[in-house]
């Protein structure tokens, strides 16, 4: 008797361990069944025709034979031919007995037989199990993990006879707080790792249970060591499907074979069949008064008929789904893959509707991009058919169903198109891999990549994280994983040692799409070149045409209106997207740069470090303004641009060290100004926020050469008089002081210029004030007096004298404040104020607007 049911057993001396079937596990009484744990290993049984069994549950059961009972550690498996097999563990433990001739089986002790005792007065708790309990009370943040330390609920039972070589299995009681399992060989002081994966925090209060733990005998330890149970084989052989890839890895062949070696010590996490953990399971809530949707089922060909009947079949087989009796029915749809096979799916629209969204929060890309600054070498994990390894909560399964023209099925655990599915994804991972996601590996729902700055630190961190799947019972397909890779594809990005680009196979998917031809296609367009706008410099500047017809449909109106500017806009996203450049991830050691730009019709940025000799791009931005936005003022457009940056760039500016380059000197004043009011002084306080170490103009470095014009500055006794500072410019408008020569030559040659500085030169004491010659002489050139009758804000600029431009070097000078790099062919009135506030000639609002128009 097994539990108190009579049974029959099998007596195999071969096999390592004993076993009984699922099936009569399930109809033991509910007293056995509630202690039911996970296997310490997620133990895999090879058999003598290597076939193979995958252990679910690991407990202890009374076994009674011929009126002789004991309590004995067996293990649950599915599809056993038997109820119970008796293996090698329980034979030596109990020097059970075995007459060949007599057919007959009996416990022995000492020579003497043991008489049947009571089974009610049998002890079910095993001496060897004990419940580990907290020292102290213990706060844990959110999404913190802390090694604490714990007590047993009990002195160990037989201390005297406690080999140091024991060791003990650790089971986590509860999901919070989770503590990782594992085997632990305990000494005078036990310590657990106990992480809080909730958004609140959590208290551990003394004695409270955290986990329990199992004295493991010697053939289990032997067993686990050895990662698997074998009756005829001390190894298991992996098939073809399960060898690692190691094809395109730039590894020499001691260190493939280190990788295999280590796959090769964990048959259970690379099997062919899907795991089935117990860690979490799905559960779908519903909004109140949600009623079932029951859709018909979609009338198929023949032929798909025959495909949806194979999957049905597939499914039943391995377990996945059930036949169902739910009033929910959602209809089945055959999806086309990439090489044109058809997916079986199911249309959970209906369902997702009414279902209540789980808020678990997704992993940001960029910033699981950005963890891999260090990593050397890196390797994915793809988990077998990841979805099915969750197992649906029994409640909810009956909300799944969905029908076809062979009846109604429900799924037994998690099936793909349901709208929280991500989110219980995404937390079982984060359970299953606490204390190791961030710091040797990161998960975005099943994507799995473990980094490593050296090859013996990746074996390392492949083991433990290995490790952790087994403990959860998942299971990865290795002929899908990538190991050791030095460049691969992740999240639609290629990481490489020396940084991050765009996946060359996605970017043709944006290279090849075709002129849009309505509103929506113009969204698919934006929404596919947007999902790697960081690699897109001045993105929103460009996209602005595109966008401006989404804002039209916006108002109500849904046609087209194609121009040349949209084919512009349309052309040069694809071509800069296929010619990306590489981008850097950020080294947190090193103060970052913002370099800042703004238009009249949007903001950018770009965020660089600069060490070791090199510049080192991290990422671009770029909005457009809104039009309330657009109404700003030059001054207030890049205040906003770096308000907006560093808001945007905030995971990686926050607490680090900022230099700001921007072509508005009046940023260092709002940063530093006591009497800013209004929309300036919100936005001052927020920059306060950020560690700021220096606000100067572009192009950075070739800025501290300052202009020419502040090399000829204004005689003292002028500057005293007119408040004049030096004439500086942000597009360096002067690449040397030859151009000063040039001018200088040019007005004099301009008849009406020449006959202005003779009559200078004749009264150089002319009253600076007289609006009737409003020019003045300095070191041999022509300025005009700048007063307040002049069309532009003088707090803003300051009051500077202008150069005059003579009509010879007039294209030169909008040849600098427009095409110049660092100009970036800004627009009209940008380009005028960056004229305006420095030079002077009469007709330069018409010219420049003719000039950027002809551009």
């Amino acid at each position: 008797m097994i539990a108190g049911r009579r049974t029959q057993l099998l007596i195999d001396s071969g096999a390592s361990l004993t076993l009984i079937n699922l099936h009569f596990f399930l109809q033991l009484p509910k007293y056995y069944r509630k202690k039911a744990r996970l296997p310490p290993s997620n133990l895999c049984l090879q058999l003598a025709d290597r076939s193979q069994l995958y252990v679910k549950y690991a407990l202890s059961l009374p076994i009674t034979i011929s009126n002789s009972a004991h309590m004995h550690r067996v293990y649950v498996v599915p599809k056993l031919w038997r109820s119970c097999i008796i293996g090698n563990d329980l034979i030596h433990k109990h020097n059970l007995q075995i007459d060949g001739g007599r057919q007959y089986a009996y416990f022995k002790t000492k020579n003497i037989h043991t008489q049947v005792q009571q089974e009610r007065k049998e002890k079910v708790n095993n001496d060897d199990e004990y419940i580990l309990l907290a020292n102290e009370r213990i706060k844990i943040s959110q999404f913190h993990a802390f090694n604490i330390e714990v007590k047993p609920n009990k002195p160990f039972s037989v201390i005297e006879e406690k080999n140091e070589e024991d060791e003990y299995e650790v089971t986590s009681i509860k999901e919070t707080p989770c503590v990782a399992n594992g085997i632990i060989a305990p000494n005078q002081y036990i310590t657990l790792q106990v992480a809080n994966l909730t958004k609140r925090m959590i208290i551990i209060h003394p004695n409270q249970p955290l986990a329990t733990m199992t004295r493991l005998n010697q053939s289990q330890i032997n067993m686990m060591q050895h990662g698997k149970i074998s009756s005829t084989s001390n190894q298991t052989k992996l098939t073809a499907e399960n060898e690692p890839n190691l094809i395109n890895t730039d590894l020499d062949e001691h260190q493939k074979k280190e990788i295999r070696k280590l796959i090769h010590t964990f048959p259970d996490v690379f099997n062919e069949q899907a795991g089935r953990t117990k860690k979490l399971q799905h559960r779908i809530n519903l909004v109140p008064d949600a009623q079932a949707n029951n859709s018909p089922p979609f009338r198929y060909a023949p032929a798909r008929k025959q495909i949806i009947e194979e999957n049905l079949k597939d499914m039943l087989d391995q377990g996945i789904i059930s036949p169902s009796a739910s009033p929910w029915a959602s209809p089945v749809i055959l999806a086309p893959k990439k090489d044109g096979t058809l997916r079986f799916c199911v249309d959970y629209r209906k369902l997702n509707s009414v279902t209540i969204r789980d808020a678990y929060p997704i992993p940001r890309i960029d910033d699981t991009l950005d963890s891999l600054q260090e990593a050397k070498f890196v390797s994915t994990l793809d988990l077998r058919s990841g979805y099915w390894q969750v197992e649906m909560d029994k409640n909810s399964r009956e909300k799944t169903a969905f029908v076809t023209h062979k009846g109604l099925f429900e799924f037994n655990v998690m099936p793909f198109g349901l709208t929280n599915a991500p989110a219980t994804f995404q937390r079982l991972m984060d359970i299953v891999l606490a204390g190791l996601k961030w710091q040797c590996c990161l998960v975005y729902i099943d994507d799995v990549v473990i980094f490593s700055p050296t090859f013996e630190q990746h074996i390392v961190d492949l083991e433990k994280v290995f490790q952790a799947l087994q403990s959860a019972n998942l299971t990865l397909k290795a002929s899908k994983c990538q190991f050791c890779r030095r460049e691969m594809r992740y999240l639609g990005h290629i990481i490489t040692q020396n940084g991050i680009k765009p996946d060359p196979d996605l970017i043709k998917s944006v290279t090849n799409f075709p002129q849009p031809k309505k509103i929506k296609d113009v969204q698919s367009f934006l929404g596919l070149t947007g999902y790697y706008r960081r690699f897109i410099k001045d993105y929103s500047k460009i996209a602005e045409p595109l966008q401006q017809q989404l804002r039209n449909s916006q108002k109500g109106n849904h046609h087209l209106n194609w121009s040349r500017g949209c084919t512009d806009a349309f052309e040069i996203l694809k071509k800069r997207l296929t010619n990306a450049p590489m981008m850097n991830t950020p080294n947190f050691e090193q103060p970052f740069i913002l370099e800042l730009d703004a238009c009249e019709y949007g903001v950018g940025a770009v965020l660089t470090q600069e060490y070791e000799e090199k510049k080192y791009v991290i990422a671009y931005a770029s909005r457009t303004l809104s039009t309330a936005e657009r109404n700003y003022g030059a001054t207030e457009r890049e205040a906003l641009a770096i308000v907006w940056a560093t808001k945007h760039f905030r995971p990686y500016l926050e607490g680090n060290k900022i230099y700001v380059r921007s072509d508005c000197k009046a940023l260092e004043w709002m940063r530093t100004a006591k009497d800013v009011t209004g929309r300036l002084a919100r936005w001052a306080m927020k920059l306060s926020a950020y560690q700021i170490e220096e606000i100067k103009y572009r192009p950075g470095k070739l800025n501290a050469n300052a202009d020419s014009l502040s090399r000829n500055p204004l005689p003292d006794d002028i500057v005293n008089q007119h408040e004049v500072s030096t004439i500086e410019t942000a597009v360096n408008l002067w690449q040397n002081t030859n151009i000063l020569k040039d001018i200088k030559e040019e007005q004099q040659a301009d008849p009406k210029l020449k006959q202005i500085i003779n009559f200078l030169e004749t009264k150089p004491t002319t009253d600076s004030n007289d609006k009737r010659n409003p020019h003045i002489l300095v070191n041999g050139l022509l300025y005009k007096i700048k007063n307040s009758n002049m069309h532009y804000n003088q707090r803003i600029i300051g009051e500077k004298h202008l150069l005059v431009i003579p009509k010879a070097m007039q294209n030169k000078l909008l040849e600098w404040a427009h095409d110049h790099p660092t100009a970036g062919h800004g627009g009209q009135q940008k380009t005028l104020f960056r004229l305006i506030t420095r030079v002077y000639w009469e007709s330069m609002r018409k010219d420049v607007f003719n000039y950027i128009s002809a551009c």
